[in-house]
C-alpha cells in the first residue's frame, strides 16, 4: 500500500517524492533514446551530421571531432594536385637545390659555430655575403642551412618566443627551450619546412651543440655538421678533433671545416664567418676569413648600350591624370 506506482515502473528505493522523480527522468530518457535511435535510423549515412537530437549526445561530439581535425594542420591540398597533374602527364618543375656548409664545436670554455656565406638561387649565386648565423637569445647562437626564407623566419620567431620567456621568468634562456621549440615546429610540418640547424649555446648547464633535421629530429654531438657541404666539413672533424681544445684550436678546427666545404660543394662558397660564444660574452667574427677574394675587377666598369634590354611595351601617364593637384598656402606652426 501507499505511493507505490499502479503499473509496472521502474522500481527506485527512497521517499515517494524522490521515487516518483526519478521514474519520471528514467522514463523521459528512455523515450529520448528510442526517438534518437529512430532519428539515426531513418537518415541515409552521409547526413549523421545533420541529426539534431542524438542519445547522450556521443555522435554530435564525435562529429565535432572529425570537423575540427579535418580543418586543422598542414593544408595538403596542393601535393594532391601534384600528384593528379604528374598522373596526367604533366612535368612539375624540379626543385632547386640549396647549398650552404655549416658547423659547430664544442671546446672547454664554449662553443664555436661556423658557416660559409654563399646564397644560391639554383644554379645563380644570388648573394655572396649573406650572413647564415642567427640571433637566438643573448646566449644562443643557430646556424641555418635550406631555404632562407625558412631558416630566418623559424629562427626569429622562436627567438622572440625566448625573449617573452625571459621577460616573464627574469632568467637567462635555457638551451633545450630553444630546442624544443625549434624541434617541436619542423615536426609539425614532417619536413615541408626547410630548415635544417645548428644550435649552439651557453647556459647553466655549459656548452651545449645540436642538429635539428628539417623533419624535426636532434641529434647532441661535441662537434656537427649540415648542408650540403657537411660531408667535406665532417672528414675534417673526423680527423682533427680532439678533446679539451683551447678558443684557438676550435676557431681554427672550425674554420678549416668550412673552407673544406667551401671548395668541395658547389652550393657553398665565399667567406667563413663564425661565432665564438662563452659565459657570459659572445664574440660574432663576421668574414673571419676571405679565402675567395675577388681577383679581377675592370677598370672600365659596365656599359650597356641602348636596346640591350629589348622593351616590349612603353606608356606615360601624367601624374595630373591621375590625382587633383591643389595649391594650399603654407600656414606658421604654432609655438
Amino acid at each position: 500500500g501507499g505511493c507505490g506506482p499502479a503499473r509496472s515502473e521502474p522500481r527506485v528505493s527512497g521517499t515517494c517524492g524522490a521515487s516518483s522523480a526519478a521514474v519520471g527522468g528514467a522514463r523521459r530518457r528512455s523515450q529520448q533514446a528510442r526517438r534518437g535511435r529512430a532519428a539515426v535510423v531513418g537518415r541515409p549515412v552521409g547526413m549523421a551530421a545533420q541529426i539534431t537530437r542524438m542519445p547522450d549526445g556521443i555522435d554530435e561530439r564525435e562529429d565535432a571531432t572529425e570537423r575540427r581535425v579535418a580543418g586543422s594542420g598542414f593544408e595538403f591540398g596542393l601535393c594532391r594536385r601534384n600528384a593528379a597533374l604528374m598522373g596526367a602527364g604533366v612535368q612539375l618543375p624540379k626543385k632547386k637545390k640549396t647549398g650552404t656548409t655549416i658547423a659547430g664545436v664544442i671546446f672547454k670554455d664554449g662553443v664555436v659555430l661556423g658557416a660559409d656565406t654563399r646564397a644560391t638561387e639554383g644554379e645563380t649565386v644570388c648573394d655572396k655575403n649573406c650572413e647564415k648565423i642567427h640571433y637566438m637569445a643573448p646566449n644562443i647562437y643557430c646556424c641555418g642551412a635550406g631555404t632562407a626564407a625558412d631558416t630566418e623566419n623559424v629562427t626569429g620567431m622562436v627567438s622572440g618566443k625566448l625573449n617573452l620567456h625571459r621577460h616573464a621568468t627574469q632568467r637567462e634562456s635555457r638551451f633545450v627551450t630553444a630546442l624544443t621549440l625549434l624541434k617541436s615546429h619542423l615536426f609539425k610540418y614532417q619536413g615541408h619546412v626547410s630548415a635544417a640547424l645548428v644550435l649552439g649555446g651557453y647556459d647553466l648547464n655549459g656548452p651545449q651543440l645540436s642538429t635539428v633535421y628539417p623533419h624535426g629530429s636532434t641529434d647532441s654531438n661535441p662537434y656537427v655538421t649540415m648542408g650540403s657541404g657537411s660531408l667535406a666539413a665532417m672528414s675534417i672533424f673526423e680527423s682533427e678533433f680532439k678533446e679539451g681544445l683551447d678558443e684557438e684550436g676550435a676557431k681554427a678546427l672550425v674554420a678549416k671545416a668550412i673552407r673544406a666545404g667551401i671548395f668541395n660543394d658547389l652550393g657553398s662558397g665565399s667567406n667563413v664567418d663564425l661565432c665564438v660564444i662563452k659565459k657570459g660574452t659572445v664574440d660574432f667574427l663576421r668574414n673571419y676569413e676571405t679565402p675567395n677574394p675577388r681577383t679581377y675587377v675592370s677598370q672600365r666598369g659596365f656599359s650597356f648600350p641602348p636596346g640591350t634590354t629589348k622593351v616590349f611595351k612603353e606608356q606615360v601617364t601624367p601624374i595630373a591624370d591621375l590625382v587633383d593637384v591643389v595649391e594650399v598656402a603654407a600656414t606658421a606652426m604654432e609655438e
